[in-house]
């Protein structure tokens, strides 16, 4: 709660500049995650009363996207595609080492705080399949062999 006090000010601002807009829960549930990188789970509150909605109508929309998280994420995001291209080329597989090399699941972060764990649907990038974005690079092809390669080189940043 004493770190949601230091964000509160951003939420309202947030929620100040998109209520008005027609269908304006996606937008600041956006803008929020893009500005502190999560949705605090306090700012339901808030996010519930300026729209005049319940908290949870707002929780519910919320836990039903899987895009939105409601803890900080790691320095590093992680998305592995789950769409049926990268699943025929083995993705599932690829998931499984993941967690198991970062002893995490998804919409976790590693003890470290290096890195979140979260799945994609489609990435665009089929004719590369499986394929994964570490923050916002794209990757294609990826083996274990060389998740563990990129995730080497990330964890040295």
């Amino acid at each position: 709660m004493q770190d949601y006090q230091n964000q509160r000010s951003t939420v309202l601002q947030i929620l100040d500049e998109h209520q008005s807009m027609p269908g304006s829960l996606l937008p600041i549930l956006h803008a929020i995650q893009d500005t502190l990188g999560y949705i605090p789970p306090a700012a339901v509150a808030d996010i519930a009363s300026a729209l005049h909605l319940s908290k949870a109508e707002v929780h519910g929309v919320i836990t039903f996207y899987h895009y939105f998280r409601e803890t900080p994420p790691g320095k590093h995001t992680i998305r592995i595609c789950r769409a049926e291209s990268c699943q025929s080329m083995n993705s599932k597989g690829l998931e499984k080492h993941a967690k198991a090399k970062l002893n995490i699941d998804y919409h976790e972060t590693t003890a470290d705080g290096q890195f979140s764990l979260e799945p994609v649907y489609c990435m665009g990038n089929c004719a590369c399949s499986p394929s994964i974005a570490i923050d916002d690079e794209v990757y294609g092809r990826v083996t274990p062999e060389k998740f563990d390669q990129l995730l080497a080189c990330k964890g040295a940043e």
